[in-house]
């Protein structure tokens, strides 16, 4: 049993999340929380990882409706639920939404909902998101239904897309296993998909209401909006068995895998706001010893001389590398802002070793059918730094995330190396769903690998806190330290799930053949150690601390892969060490104690015993016999 205690070492928050309801209709199966369908399994198997009915506000953060008049009715086979959601908008605007949720053993799960607003509400979407799981789908074939009755064979995207794959849909069927496929019908609007490998999502969403159509918009005053969603499975099995995910209540095994390569270097970013307190902190920098330091800079934001020189007094403490990254403003000729820039650093006597550039205007998201906003050509911004800065490597890619690097394709033969963010509360803020996002990494590094090729590659700084918004006009407050997407602080950051997050992370984008991971900064909202404002003590170090400390201890060090049963639950590898014994890495992203077999890999101690424990969102090293 979790106790408060326990809460808030795993989350950094005393507020647990409400656990789900488990529905069940037959074979089909479904996690109802916060009044939407997640997980939905049909004999065991993942067929959608949500249903929801959302609505955002023109900033594209999700509003949290209260929910009124829930009741929930599961009969031996069958199941339904019905409730009102209640939206409440700015200027005493308000939106109620009616939903049914019904399933019947051999029958169709159907989720319906009318929505109605007495006063008018402004909404950049109010409509059901349908959430297609990324892995054992990407790549694989789908039928698409379209507005118009016509039908197309295709495919979920392999590599991630940066616009749409299917527009003006009405149906898309898959195979869930063989001799099983799944329908899932959108009715009452025109529905089309992207892919939310974007922003680090792992699925594809199916959407209300397509992205060329204006927003934010208003839904009318008493006209009722009405949609539906249909999941139909069709199973011609001759002898339909219970699904091995299901009976398999085994230990997750590891065992030795084929790829191998280096550890990336570690960075820790630095804003000007943290200048003081990092200063403060730097036998802390030096216990951590990352191998690189990432310098934002900002001139939009008031970013000037001065700034320059409190880097300055920051790079002459730390022993290993400096990269300064510019958000250059593009409000005169490039070179002349670049020059003005490298005449700063001059005068503070501050010399980095690479500059990462970038236009401002480029962390804000394009959408589709959207018009891009006036900029230089990237061309002559890079020509520009090259002038301004010579001999230091010159980086670029986007300062914000890998959506907005997959859209808009950066000219690389003039850089040095490629780089962009992640962030996990993008679109949700849930445990499940931000652990989730982990699953996205390697179709990510991998996409960005197809792109640009072997070219050398950065990501972060990657954070569960959202440091900028490129959807909307601004990051949301968290005063209260709850679980909200888009945010600028996340109580996870601080506590063991955001260790676990961190681990997992490296993990995932291991055979990227990343050049740099930054992960965090040393102080701040996005620190390894805590502020004065926070529970604990000032400088008292987050679980986070040790996480990054680790992987900057094994950077360059050689790893090898190591295969999990279960990613979603263990995730590991294994460690050449130059002198010594190799050592296995693990940790466990679930909030339960995990069992973990080991097949092929001996531990020096006890090496006839290849079973261990993990508990909830732990980490462990184990030394093992060549």
């Amino acid at each position: 049993m979790t106790t408060e205690s326990d809460t808030f070492q795993f989350y950094g928050t005393r507020e647990a999340e409400t656990p789900p309801v488990r529905l069940s209709a037959g074979k089909l199966a479904a996690d109802f929380k916060d009044g939407n369908l997640r997980t939905i399994c049909y004999d065991g198997v993942e067929v959608l990882r949500a249903v929801s009915y959302l609505v955002r506000d023109r900033d594209w953060g999700t509003y949290a409706p209260a929910i009124g008049d829930l009741r929930i009715d599961q009969g031996q086979d069958a199941f339904s639920v019905s409730y009102v959601a209640r939206c409440a908008g700015p200027l005493n605007t308000d939106l109620a939404v009616d939903v049914r949720i019904t399933a019947e053993a051999g029958g169709a799960l159907v989720f319906e909902a009318e929505a109605l607003s007495a006063t008018g509400f402004e909404t950049n979407r109010c409509g059901f998101c349908i959430l297609h799981p990324i892995v054992g789908l990407a790549g694989m074939p789908a039928s698409v239904e379209h507005v118009d009755g016509s039908c197309r064979d295709t495919r979920f995207p392999d590599l991630i897309e940066p616009w749409q794959p299917f527009k003006d849909m009405r149906a898309i069927t898959h195979r869930v296993m063989p001799d099983v496929t799944a329908q899932c019908r959108m009715e009452g609007d025109t529905f089309e998909m992207e892919d939310q490998r974007n922003w680090s999502d792992a699925s594809y969403k199916t959407y209300v209401r397509p992205l060329a159509l204006p927003w934010p918009y208003r839904i009318p005053a008493g006209e009722p909006m009405r949609q539906r969603i249909v999941l139909t499975v069709e199973d011609i099995r001759s002898s339909p068995a219970v699904s091995a995910k299901v009976a398999d209540t085994g230990p997750v095994t590891l065992s030795p895998g084929t790829k191998s390569g280096r550890m990336p270097a570690i960075g820790l970013v630095i804003t000007p706001e943290e200048v003081g307190a990092t200063l403060a902190a730097r036998d802390r920098l030096s216990e951590i010893a990352p191998q690189e330091l990432l310098f934002h800079f900002d001139p939009d934001a008031g970013h000037g001389a001065e700034v320059l020189k409190s880097f300055a007094a920051i790079k002459a403490v730390h022993a290993g590398r400096s990269t300064l990254e510019i958000a250059l403003t593009c409000r005169q000729a490039p070179l002349d802002e670049a020059r003005q820039i490298a005449t700063w650093m001059r005068d503070a006597g501050f010399r980095p070793d690479a500059i990462v550039i970038s236009p401002s205007v480029d962390r804000q998201s394009t959408p589709p059918g959207s018009k891009w906003p006036e900029c230089p050509p990237l061309e002559e911004v890079y020509a520009a730094a090259h002038a301004a800065f010579p001999g230091m490597r010159l980086g670029g890619g986007m300062l914000s995330y890998f959506t907005e690097l997959n859209r808009k394709r950066v000219p690389a033969d003039s850089l040095d190396f490629i780089t962009h963010c992640t962030n996990p509360i993008v679109h949700a803020a849930d445990d499940l769903s931000v652990m989730q996002t982990l699953e996205a990494l390697p179709f990510i590094t991998r996409s960005v690998r197809a792109i640009y090729g072997d070219r050398p590659y950065r990501i972060g700084p990657s954070t569960i806190p959202m440091r900028q918004n490129p959807y909307g006009s601004r990051t949301m407050d968290n005063p209260n330290g709850g679980r909200i997407a888009m945010a600028n602080a996340d109580p996870r950051h601080n506590a063991r799930f955001g260790a676990a997050f961190a681990l997992g992370y490296a993990a995932r984008v291991l055979d990227a053949d990343l050049e740099c991971l930054t992960l965090s900064a040393l102080t701040g909202p996005f620190g390894l150690i805590a502020a004065e404002n926070e529970p604990s003590a000032a400088g008292t170090a987050r679980p986070l601390f040790n996480a990054v400390a680790s992987l900057s201890r094994l950077a360059g060090s050689r790893w090898q892969e190591c295969l999990s049963s279960d990613p979603a639950a263990i995730l590991s590898f294994v460690m050449e060490q130059p002198e010594g014994p190799r050592q296995l890495h693990l940790v466990n992203i679930t909030p339960i104690r995990q069992q973990v077999e080991l097949e092929g890999l001996r531990p020096v101690k006890q090496p006839g015993n290849t079973r261990l424990a993990l508990d909830a969102y732990t980490a462990a090293s184990v030394t093992l016999m060549d």
